[in-house]
């Protein structure tokens, strides 16, 4: 039990310092999608099911659905694009032929920025990112800069001198742009919140001599930034050290993040489209807040921000050795006195998921007046259990901590999950006093305490019940066996550690259990006992026809978005 109590605290301890390693998926070799291109360049995932391609040579755009593993061309006659990006429900072109930046409405090309064609030497855009607000930056190589257009249209000049500038990305909370110096092949970071092209300096450097070619960039939810290379796609961590190079079988030009677990590194290559499986997943596109973008997922609850909330969207609300961990913080305009907060907390087996997913349940409590956090959490392709629980627990400390600010009372922090999600707020509720759960992500003088959590069909018993036996019968296809690392009959204190069940007490908070009617209501029927048995308040609502993932789901979403309301005005 001693050697036990160590690996347990072993693996707090590594999930606390976060030791940085290679995010490629060692088990999966780069897979060759296609090569019918002439040039393949900068790569967009949409977040939908899609990945966009600029054939260059070609003067295509095209359009790859990883599901069917289809191609089909977009636009035959696209011109020379030589980058892509989708963010806000909206696909963004680097167009280097007709010097210009756009955006596509359809099939429409919306000029959202314009050079002189006939200037002398040309001025040809080359590669851009587009930030959570709408800005645009992108690199002008032959002017040795970096240009910024605001989402009002106006442009100037972001970086001034830096040698042939290249392939960028933004860093996950948008404070730093790194920039891809093509000849030198350097890595240049720039803080963006202390002003365009200020507090320069180099991040990393390619030792690939004699050949240039610091291309296109990309960066994952860690912070880890990648570069396509002469010979490879080179990954740093946040502090500049080299993690790990990914040899493709032609010389590497871009990549970009995508597959609905965005867990596949697509790179665009002289010899076409390439794809490498990895651990750490990348960031999907923000979700556009626009009601026009509703039709095109009728199914679905709007991501609209409505008027009358206000949107902080990739707030750093804890941090883990270099890794931030960010949350997008919704507050009612007018609050005539502090809130109820509600953390918000997304599903997806512990490996896979992203604080987006949940946007629109956020958006909507916020609309009832709550300050709503959505977050995000350390998976366990990134970092095992107790990270994860660590980084929701830290969620709420910092809301407690900053309770002026949002305008929250921090007497009152409730919280709601689905599936995984579901429990890991089970185990918020459950063990705020078992200090391994609460690691160092900062504001230690506050409790992590909830006032009130609802459970939408997450798994709460861990060392017993269905996910036990998942470990035992189907070891290679656990969750929780890659989650935790071990399985349970290695591991049952740490299995213990992780349940939720185990752990409620007469001190735990009103807990309310949401499921579908197809969805086994009777997940959780041992734990709904065992809190009426403590005096704990506790029910189950059940939605008729509802299935997995309902809550996420329209009509089911808004019956469960008004019990919300009622429980946590009840229970707050």
């Amino acid at each position: 039990m001693r050697m036990l109590a160590c690996a347990i605290a072993l693996c707090v301890s590594l999930a606390n310092v976060g030791i940085a390693a290679s995010p490629v998926d060692e088990a999966a070799a780069v897979d060759t999608i296609s090569t019918d291109f002439g040039l393949a360049d900068g790569p967009a995932w949409d977040g939908a099911g899609a990945l966009y391609v600029p054939d260059v040579k070609g003067g295509k755009l095209l359009r790859y659905t990883s599901r069917t593993n289809k191609m089909q061309i977009v636009l035959p006659e696209a011109g020379r694009i030589s980058a892509s990006f989708f963010n806000h429900g909206k696909l963004f072109l680097s167009d280097n032929g007709e010097s210009r930046i756009l955006r596509l409405d359809g099939k429409d090309k919306v000029v959202i920025t314009v050079h002189d064609p006939e200037a002398k030497p040309a001025i040809r855009p080359n590669d851009l990112v587009i930030d959570k607000n709408g800005d645009v930056y992108y690199t002008l190589t032959g002017q040795s800069q970096v240009m910024y257009v605001s989402p009002g249209g106006e442009r100037q000049i972001a970086i001034a001198d830096i040698e042939t500038p290249n392939g960028l990305t933004l860093s996950p909370d948008e404070s730093v742009l790194y920039v891809a110096a093509y000849v030198p092949k350097q890595i240049w970071a720039y803080d963006v919140n202390a002003g365009l092209g200020k507090n320069a300096r180099i991040f990393a450097e390619m030792d690939s001599a004699p050949e240039k070619g610091a291309d296109g960039m990309t960066i994952d939810r860690a912070g880890n930034v990648y570069c396509a290379g002469p010979k490879h796609v080179w990954i740093w961590s946040p502090d500049g050290k080299l993690l790990d190079k990914i040899e493709t079988p032609t010389r590497p030009i871009n990549c970009a993040f995508g597959d609905q677990d965005m867990r596949s590194l697509y790179i665009t290559g002289f010899g076409g489209l390439y794809r490498q499986r990895m651990t750490i997943s990348g960031r999907p596109p923000h979700p556009s807040a626009r009601a026009e973008n509703q039709a095109a997922n009728p199914n679905r609850p709007t991501t609209t921000i409505p008027p009358g909330v206000v949107a902080h969207l990739d707030v750093v609300y804890a941090k883990s050795g270099n890794r931030k961990l960010l949350a997008d913080i919704f507050v009612p305009e007018t609050q005539p006195k502090p809130t109820p907060a509600i953390v918000v907390v997304h599903g997806g087996g512990w490996l896979n998921g992203d604080k987006t997913k949940f946007r629109a349940l956020a958006v909507e409590l916020a609309s009832r007046g709550y300050v709503t956090a959505a977050i995000e959490y350390r998976l366990g392709g990134e970092a095992k259990f107790p990270a994860g629980i660590q980084d929701c627990n830290a969620s709420v400390r910092f809301l407690r901590a900053n309770a002026e600010r949002y305008k929250l009372d921090p007497n009152r922090i409730g919280a709601v999950g689905g599936s995984a999600g579901g429990h890991l707020v089970g185990l918020m509720a459950a063990a705020p006093h078992i200090s391994e759960l609460q690691g160092d992500g900062g504001n230690s003088a506050h409790s992590s305490k909830l006032q009130a959590a609802i459970v939408m069909a997450g798994p709460l018993e861990i060392l017993t019940g269905s996910v036990a036996e998942r470990s035992r019968t189907q070891a290679e296809q656990s969750n929780s066996n890659k989650w935790l690392g071990k399985t349970v009959d290695e591991a049952p204190e740490l299995y213990k550690l992780a349940d939720a069940h185990v752990h409620f007490s007469k001190e735990s908070p009103s807990i309310l259990f949401m499921v579908g009617e197809h969805d086994k209501p009777e997940r959780n029927q041992p734990t709904r006992d065992k809190l009426k048995g403590l005096g704990v308040w506790t029910d189950v609502s059940i939605y008729k026809d509802g299935k997995h993932g309902c809550w996420n789901q329209l009509p089911w979403f808004n019956g469960m978005v008004a019990d919300m309301d009622k429980f946590f005005q009840e229970q707050l």
